[in-house]
């Protein structure tokens, strides 16, 4: 065993950028959008969150 071996599996992906389309029904498309919807929001909240500190660091290093 090396110091690198890791038994996890690794994590599915839930959607693939580009990924094939055809074979899904309308019903698994409509959970992915719903998932792409969900993480679209988390990152705007991490943006914004972010662009917070950098303003507050920014006023307070004037």
């Amino acid at each position: 065993m090396t110091l690198f071996d890791d038994d996890r599996q690794p994590r599915k992906t839930a959607h693939e950028i580009g990924a094939d389309l055809t074979l899904l029904s309308a019903d698994e498309l409509s959970t992915r959008i719903d998932l792409l919807k969900a993480e679209i929001e988390r990152l705007n909240a991490e943006r914004e969150r972010k662009a917070g500190s950098r303003a507050a660091a920014e006023r307070f290093f004037k």
